[in-house]
């Protein structure tokens, strides 16, 4: 019988409802065992739902379950640091929703808390596992589209008359570049194999909806002379597209992030000339596939494919692109 990753999950967030808690029971080699909520009829009534043996009304109460052996946190974004780090020191491994933190200082201090404490850590930018983006880095390796002279990116949809709505706080880290702005950013870090020198961002902040950055539009300086440009928000209509520009063509993709439910067939298209070529890859539910990655992390030593410290990283970025946005300024990247 296959050896299965027994899970808790910190807090019954949409997104560990719709999403992360099917992929992890749809996998192979993880369940989840208990969830835990600071209000314990919630919890006792998703772990009815989705069939989970335990429910407790305590996040401590989950960690000091001795079964549970990795913890999933999707918790607003202000309490991603401290869950992490009393994850860590429970022992148990952890997969944070990213943003990882509010900062990089604050997610330095979590990757050397679970260092310290021997367990694994990752962020869960759940579209880096479907294996569309292995294609698109093995047809940039090839050199079909040349060398690579910028990227621009989009990820966009409108929530503006929601109420109540954690990302309109900005004391718990609302906003639209935390949101979705860090997905483009990660993205070009991820092709691109290098970091940031500088940014320059835009943002339009609403005092109705907390004064937070509903949308941001920016520019992003890599070595060489490359550049990033993105737009991220909460109010405007949905895109999640990107699109790789060479010396000798470009690869466009139109479902970047991975949303898509595994019957919608993953599209790229590929420029060269006057010819296009469009490649059609298996659906894939990525969360799934990021579920199956940390269970093979944490059962048989599998090295995850991005370190910890990736995470540092690209909040460096997010760092200078808040800065930049409230300062109107061009900012270099720390």
């Amino acid at each position: 019988m296959t050896r299965k990753l027994k899970w808790g999950v910190i807090s019954t967030a949409d997104i560990a409802r719709t999403a992360v808690i099917p992929a992890i029971q749809e996998s192979e080699r993880g369940e989840v065992v208990a969830i835990a909520s600071r209000n314990a009829d919630k919890a006792l009534e998703m772990s009815k739902q989705y069939n989970i043996e335990k429910s407790y009304g305590s996040y401590e109460e989950l960690l000091q379950d001795p079964e549970v052996e990795a913890v999933y946190v999707p918790l607003p974004n202000h309490l991603h640091k401290e869950w992490t780090i009393r994850s860590a020191q429970a022992g148990k491994h952890i997969l944070c929703e990213k943003p990882s933190s509010l900062s990089a200082v604050d997610t330095a201090e979590m990757v050397e808390a679970c260092k310290k404490a021997g367990v694994l850590f990752a962020e869960a930018f759940m579209y880096r596992y479907h294996p569309k983006h292995q294609r698109i880095k093995d047809i940039i390796a090839s050199g079909e589209i040349g060398e690579i002279r910028s990227i621009h990116c989009t990820f966009t949809f409108n929530s503006s008359d929601q109420q109540d709505n954690v990302r309109f706080n900005k004391e718990m880290g609302g906003g639209s570049i935390y949101d979705v702005g860090v997905y483009p950013i990660s993205a070009a870090r991820m092709y691109l194999k290098s970091e940031p020198e500088a940014v320059s961002v835009r943002a339009l902040y609403s005092e109705k909806h907390g004064g937070v950055d509903m949308m941001a539009s920016g520019l992003v300086e890599f070595p060489g002379d490359i550049t990033l440009t993105f737009d991220c928000g909460m109010w405007a209509a949905s895109r999640s597209n990107m699109e790789i520009l060479g010396t000798k063509g470009t690869i466009a993709m139109p479902k970047m992030f991975g949303w898509e439910k595994t019957s919608v067939v993953p599209q790229i298209f590929v420029h060269v000339g006057t010819m296009t070529r469009e490649e059609r890859l298996k659906g894939h539910n990525s969360f799934k596939l990021q579920a199956e990655a940390f269970a093979a992390a944490v059962l048989d030593g599998t090295p995850l494919p991005y370190e910890p410290e990736d995470s540092i990283l690209n909040m460096k970025v997010i760092d200078a692109c808040l800065e930049s946005a409230g300062s109107r300024k061009r900012i270099v990247v720390g």
